[in-house]
């Protein structure tokens, strides 16, 4: 009896130890194939990003004073 229990306890263990490797490999395996689609996102945001600050007009500052304005004030 008791060899029979531990033969049962060795093939269950046995069992779990398959079924668990076997889910971490899956699971590293859609890890690392979502993070290659998330590095790809990223680097066409950051093209597309690039390509629209090339396009957009530099905005001159509205805050400019005239020099003359300014030494009309001094005096």
């Amino acid at each position: 009896m008791a060899l029979t229990n531990f033969i049962l306890t060795v093939a269950g263990v046995s069992v779990a130890i398959l079924l668990f490797r076997g889910d971490v490999k899956q699971s590293g395996t859609i890890f690392r194939r979502n993070i290659r689609q998330i590095r790809n996102w990223l680097e066409e945001e950051s093209v597309s990003a690039t390509k629209a600050a090339e396009k957009a007009k530099p905005k001159e500052l509205e805050s400019k004073i005239p020099e003359k304005d300014i030494s009309k004030d001094k005096h």
